[in-house]
């Protein structure tokens, strides 16, 4: 911030948050300066797909996309269009600037309107740091609940309405570019992610050798694979054991050196640390190391496959062991993730996705001599550290940004930078 200028003269706003503020500012409530338009409770019973008026949820805020319509009459107090900022009433207070057209607003979401559209675009500005010091104190014991007069009551500063014009001017422009390299590198981290897989399937299928002689693998997605590869069922060099029913409503018990944890889903899929404990009793014998190979059942992760945890599994996930020492545990890891997509195609269409065992029994696998299974492995381990470094120098400019661009909206908002002088660069 130290390239821009401050004002001549402050005063103290008597507010936290907003501390010094320029001489001539005013205070203002947000009820003194817009409307508020709550959401309407629509019927639940008349939600569709596709059919009728596009209805925004707290979950749509931020994706600006309607993911349900509403079939049924809309009241006009509850249609909301373009340019509409709209605040989640539960959870995070999220503030966003309606662009999604024109739409139902449902309950515990509300609308904030100013006729003035200059007006409009600061306070889409300066809300988050408003809804952001209202989030910090409420108090809460499951979600934290907004209420319409909570966003009514809020104050912030405001500047003459020709500064408001530079001050909007200066942010569209400055947070345009920023978010333009935001999204730069998040392209970058797709085409990581996208690259990173191209490396292990052709690693698991075709082998390091681009001058070994290849045959046909007799397997559609397989194509060609190394002549000297064998090519056979999955069941012929592993073993399978699915997880345990756990009523954990009744068994939860408290961790301590004679409970074990019990490993569900989201423990493999959201590196969730949120574990349940269970007696041993219960374990019925099936559990896990660190090593073995865990893959999932059912739902939107089934055929995702992870380790490093060590417990039960719940019966929606099972262990995959080799039977033969032909195969090492880490290229049979790399081979099935590399087939995750073609376990996503072959459950499409269904209402739950669930893998069986016969599916995974008979998935075909293509096999190389040990040495080169080692090879392969560790080729991969080096590529995905290659991606991984990478990855984390975009996610860490990403982070970078966004703290860049939040430092300035707020410090233009409260009149810590003076922008008046500003001119968008030709």
């Amino acid at each position: 911030m130290a390239k821009y200028q401050q004002y001549e003269e402050y005063k103290d706003s008597g507010i936290e948050w907003l501390g010094r503020i320029p001489n001539h500012w005013q205070l203002r409530r947000i009820q003194e300066s817009a409307n508020i338009i709550n959401g309407y409770p629509f019927e639940s019973s008349k939600f569709k797909p596709t059919k009728g008026t596009p209805l925004v949820r707290i979950r749509d805020i931020r994706n600006q996309k309607a993911e349900v319509c509403f079939d049924g009459f809309v009241p006009e107090v509850a249609v909301i269009n373009n340019g509409d900022i709209l605040i989640g009433m539960d959870g995070d207070f999220n503030v966003a600037k309606w662009a999604g057209g024109k739409a139902a607003l449902n309950q515990r979401v509300a609308c904030v309107r100013h006729e003035n559209s200059i007006t409009q675009s600061f306070l889409y500005y300066l809300l988050p740091f408003n809804m952001k010091i209202v989030n910090d104190l409420t108090y809460y014991t499951t979600v934290k609940h907004l209420s319409s007069n909570d966003i009514l009551k809020t104050t912030f500063a405001l500047p003459s309405e020709a500064e408001l014009k530079s001050i909007v001017s200066f942010l569209d422009h400055e947070t345009a570019q920023i978010d333009t390299l935001i999204e730069k590198q998040q392209t970058l981290i797709q085409l990581l992610k996208e690259k990173r897989q191209t490396v292990i399937s052709h690693a698991v299928t075709k082998g390091l050798n681009s001058d070994a002689p290849m045959k046909d693998s007799g397997v559609e997605w397989l194509g060609e694979v190394p002549e000297h590869w064998e090519v056979l069922k999955l069941k012929r060099l592993v073993s399978f054991s699915q997880g345990v029913q756990v009523d954990l409503g009744l068994q939860k018990h408290e961790e301590s050196d004679k409970s074990v944890r019990f490993l569900r889903i989201e423990n493999y899929t959201q590196n969730s640390s949120d574990y349940r404990f269970i007696n041993p009793t219960l374990s019925q014998g099936k559990f896990v190391s660190q090593d073995e190979l865990v893959m999932v059942r059912y739902g939107a992760s089934a055929g995702y496959v992870g380790r490093g945890l060590e417990g039960v599994l719940a019966n929606n996930l099972f262990k995959i062991s080799p039977t033969t020492n032909t195969i090492t545990n880490n290229f049979l890891s790399s081979f099935l993730k590399n087939s995750y997509e073609y376990f996503q195609k072959e459950m499409s269409g269904s209402a739950m996705p669930a893998l069986n065992f016969s599916m995974i029994e008979n998935l075909i696998i293509t096999l190389p001599p040990i040495d080169e299974q080692k090879q392969i492995a560790d080729h991969i381990d080096k590529m995905q550290s290659y991606f991984d470094s990478l990855t984390d120098r975009a996610e860490q400019a990403i982070q970078l940004m966004q703290e860049r661009r939040t430092a300035l909206i707020s410090a233009a908002v409260t009149g810590k930078i003076d922008v008046r002088g500003w001119v968008a660069p030709e």
